[in-house]
């Protein structure tokens, strides 16, 4: 009996659970990228929980719509929502950085928004706050790659949006370290002073942030129900259930680095893998609702010793062409 329970925890340790955890890690990866991106440019948006819940719920309407079951339909739908997020992260930063709003209240403006607004559209289209059912994105398979051992299975026979993920981790660590716009991102939010001196539209560049994190958080919550969920669930706190605001902590975890944000949102994907399959071990005697716990609790334990997370020096302030 010992040996068959040890071989069944063993067991929890394969392929499947890390592919499982790839696909739960998509919202919060993308939305901690994106929020990188906005907070680095000196605009603090803690609406990614919102942007997150409007995409999701925009990419099922469209694709419902759209008959519900072909790729092409899935595909609009998965760009629908993240048009959706973007339009959402561009009227947060008009606000913000046109007409001077509080950006905590703002950001937390756009979640309420999409906290209220997805359960009472999904009620108009479909009498309930819980969608239909729709079709998810084909996985790809890459022929030859996809027989690598354990690699392969999970990088070279994915969800396209998984694979879509990991592109843009590194692609987001190449722009913010190794671009011009990178170096002027970081000095918006550091010394933005410097940069409008330089020639540089502070403004401008504050507003590519806040636009990037809405498209990365479109893809986070459209990618969500296209590549996994396939349907939208508004009961509660929504299908999100709070991973924008645990994409935030993943990028103070990471101190503003996509890899080391990267590494937080699969590290919490994978915690939350584990408690699900460890409520499908019959002898583990925990209650249910103390496993359901396991991925929060560990994330409050990692941020406690995680140590001081510098914020951009001028996070959260406004800023004026001119101002000393």
């Amino acid at each position: 009996m010992p040996g068959s329970r040890a071989s069944t925890v063993v067991g929890i340790f394969n392929t499947s659970f890390v592919e499982s955890t790839l696909r739960i890690a998509v919202p919060i990866v993308f939305a901690g990228l994106g929020g990188i991106f906005a907070e680095k440019s000196g605009v603090i948006n803690i609406g990614l929980e919102g942007l997150l819940i409007i995409s999701a719920f925009t990419a099922v309407a469209v694709t419902h719509l759209l008959g519900g079951d072909a790729q092409s339909a899935v595909w609009i739908g998965l760009f629908a929502g993240v048009l959706a997020s973007t339009l959402l992260a561009l009227v947060f930063a008009v606000l913000v950085i046109e007409f001077r709003a509080d950006q905590i209240i703002a950001g937390l403006a756009v979640w309420l928004v999409g906290l209220g607004l997805g359960p009472f559209l999904s009620i108009v289209i479909w009498g309930s706050v819980n969608s239909a059912s729709i079709a998810t994105l084909n996985t790809v398979t890459v022929p030859g790659l996809s027989q690598i051992p354990v690699v392969g299975p999970i990088i070279f026979d994915a969800s396209p949006i998984v694979i879509l993920m990991l592109v843009t981790i590194v692609v987001s660590w190449f722009v913010l370290n190794h671009t011009s716009f990178g170096r002027w991102i970081e000095a918006s939010g550091e010394n933005p002073s410097a940069l409008d001196t330089a020639g540089v539209d502070v403004h401008r560049v504050r507003y590519v942030g806040v636009v990037l994190s809405g498209v990365l958080s479109g893809f986070g919550g459209a990618g969500l129900v296209v590549g996994r969920a396939g349907r939208f669930i508004g009961s509660g706190q929504t299908m999100i259930a709070g991973d924008g605001f645990i994409a935030i902590t993943t990028y103070l975890f990471g101190n503003y680095n996509p890899l080391g944000t990267a590494a937080a949102g699969i590290l919490f994907a994978g915690l939350d893998a584990l408690q699900i399959r460890l409520q499908q071990i019959p002898f583990i005697p925990a209650p249910t609702e103390l496993i359901r716990l396991v991925p929060y609790v560990s994330v409050i334990i990692v941020l406690a010793f995680v140590g001081y997370t510098r914020l951009p020096a001028e996070a959260g302030e406004h800023y004026e062409s001119g101002e000393e």
